[in-house]
């Protein structure tokens, strides 16, 4: 059995986007992302976030709209390595009737029953209903406050998570 998967996503848990605009928050820096046509977008790091993640013992993957921009962007700033993640496909924004939050079939189908946490500042009672009745193995879907972005308290919880995992390392 291989470590549990922790699935980031950048915007809310990382990038806390809805700080008030003329307040960086501290230990943050700023960054421009060009990920797409148009304007810049003012992206906040804490680069020490990389680094406390990669000591929880997780197997991490972006989960992000960001997908495979997000090595490119935002890995470097924090101190993490270029990371897999879920490609979301024709399900990336896309509304479910049932009101399940776009990215979790994909990300339940991504981890085939193994042990996850997800980080996110958009899961809702029904993402969690969904992976209890579509994912046999323990899950976490823990809900990061995107004006705040991860805090001491949020790695507490994933760390107990973890600990709690069945070990495959």
């Amino acid at each position: 059995m291989s470590r549990p998967l922790l699935f980031l996503d950048v915007d809310g848990p990382l990038n806390p986007y809805a700080a008030q605009p003329e307040r960086r928050p501290a230990g943050y820096t700023t960054i421009r992302a060009t990920v797409r046509s148009g304007r810049p977008l003012r992206v906040w790091l804490n680069p020490s976030h990389g680094p406390a993640l990669l000591a929880l013992g997780f197997e991490l993957c972006w989960a992000t709209t960001w997908m495979a921009e997000a090595n490119r962007w935002i890995a470097p700033v924090v101190g993490l390595p270029e990371l897999p993640y879920v490609d979301f496909g024709r399900s990336l924004l896309a509304e479910r009737p049932d009101g399940v939050h776009w990215k979790t079939e994909a990300i339940v189908a991504y981890a085939e029953g193994r042990p996850f946490a997800w980080v996110d500042d958009e899961q809702s009672p029904a993402d969690t209903l969904y992976v209890r009745a579509h994912h046999p193995g323990p899950a976490l879907l823990h809900h990061v406050d995107p004006r705040i972005g991860l805090r001491e308290a949020d790695f507490t919880v994933l760390a107990e998570f973890r600990a709690a995992a069945p070990r495959g390392d």
